[in-house]
């Protein structure tokens, strides 16, 4: 006798973290920040990436880093690292995300980028639940006014959606996210997903005290 389908996810829960693979985005050139590697800059004495990883952590069943320089370093802050198909490309956030999909063990990534220390800590809820609500296999953050296309929940199933889209050149996270149905979740709260990509913007975090995970 079949075995009857598990319960749905109760509204507390849309999506049991147990399904849910993280994936910080640390990939990039850092050009803006003098070439600096953004996600090692110290902030309150921490790696930035390691406050945005404290934030995620809570909300995955496990860690993902798409990173193309420094590996040991961030393999130090105690994340599965991944390189890019073409690690000297420099190829932008789609190409680590194609490398989090390959690798996420889940039914879905959660993907943030290295230098948002304020991320949500109800990010996954959020997006799962609109995600589940509209069923559709991505839904990515909205506050302000702004779409932020990098916080991004992606069915493990998108990949050969991305790797298409790549192949044919394409580069811009939104104009993919768009071609598969991506809902958005609305935050009301847009310092959630303050990024760092200018000296002085890590400097004005330096001065202010730092957020609880």
């Amino acid at each position: 006798m079949r075995e009857p389908p598990p319960p749905p996810p109760s509204p507390a829960e849309p999506i049991p973290r147990q399904q849910v693979t993280g994936l910080l985005l640390a990939g990039g050139r850092g050009s803006r920040m003098g070439g600096a590697d953004k996600g090692l800059l110290p902030l309150h004495g921490r790696p930035l990436a390691q406050h945005v990883l404290d934030r995620l952590r809570p909300q995955v069943a496990e860690v993902l880093l798409s990173a193309n320089r420094h590996v040991e370093d961030y393999a130090a802050l105690g994340a599965t690292v991944l390189r890019d198909a073409d690690p000297q490309a420099f190829a932008g956030p789609l190409a680590g995300i194609a490398a989090g999909l390959r690798a996420c063990g889940t039914p879905w990534l959660l993907c943030v980028p290295c230098d948002a220390p304020g991320l949500p800590p109800d990010l996954a809820h959020r997006l799962g639940a609109a995600a589940l609500a509209a069923g559709s296999p991505a839904a990515i953050a909205e506050a302000g006014g702004r779409s932020q296309p990098v916080f991004a929940l992606l069915r493990r199933e998108l990949l050969d959606s991305l790797l298409d889209y790549l192949a044919g050149g394409g580069r811009k996270v939104e104009t993919w996210l768009h071609s598969v149905g991506c809902v958005r979740a609305r935050f009301d709260d847009p310092r959630g997903f303050d990024n760092v990509n200018l000296p002085q913007q890590l400097q004005a975090l330096q001065s202010r005290p730092e957020h609880p995970a």
